[in-house]
């Protein structure tokens, strides 16, 4: 076993919370409430303890982000996708492994990156979650050294996450024993639906 596939190795963590957030009327989902406290304090709150550093990726209130943890934009001011929120955290991250999560995921699991370690072997490029059903390429962890390729992907105009992925060697975890860790809440309707579920004691 290799040092950065060792369980001690360090990661870098990336909320990405640069999106258009278009089915939330256009509001910045990150600082949307949700029981009261903005999503992205709800995801710092179950990721800080996971991971040795926290940057936020953003593209616009980034001064509001920065009172949370350093912040960092897209290279291309047009709003390119979760790709373009990976390479900025590839770019900025100071450790040689680095988690993805996004900013309106308050389920993410606690054992996230305890699972993603154990499935990393010396050939391992990048690891992605599963919630039994469907891949879940914004939760993913990667190797810096993609940096490279990943900004090639871009400039050649690949826009699709797990397209990319699918050209490196991934490892899927699966998560199908935690139904609602992947929860995105996308709409009003869907905030108004996981408050309902957090007062009646629902929800993780």
């Amino acid at each position: 076993m290799t040092p950065s596939s060792s369980p001690a190795f360090l990661v870098s963590g990336v909320i990405l919370a640069g999106g258009r957030a278009t089915r939330m009327g256009g509001d910045d989902k990150g600082w949307v409430p949700l029981a009261g406290t903005p999503l992205i304090e709800h995801v710092l709150t179950r990721l800080r303890p996971q991971v040795d550093e926290v940057l936020i990726n953003a593209n616009r209130s980034q001064a509001r982000y920065r009172q949370l943890a350093p912040v960092i934009g897209d290279a291309q001011a047009d709003f390119q996708g979760p790709l373009a929120g990976m390479l900025a955290g590839l770019t900025a991250a100071r450790h040689d492994w680095v988690l993805f999560v996004p900013c309106d995921g308050p389920a993410l699991p606690l054992d996230l990156m305890t699972r993603f370690r154990a499935a990393i072997t010396p050939d391992t490029d990048l690891v992605v979650a599963h919630d039994g059903e469907h891949l879940q390429p914004v939760v993913a962890l990667l190797r810096r050294s993609l940096c490279p390729s990943l900004q090639q992907a871009l400039a050649d105009g690949e826009r699709k996450t797990g397209a990319w992925f699918a050209r490196h060697r991934m490892a899927v975890v699966p998560f199908a024993d935690l139904p609602d860790a992947f929860v995105n809440l996308n709409s009003p309707a869907e905030l108004a639906a996981w408050e309902a579920r957090l007062r009646e004691g629902g929800a993780p």
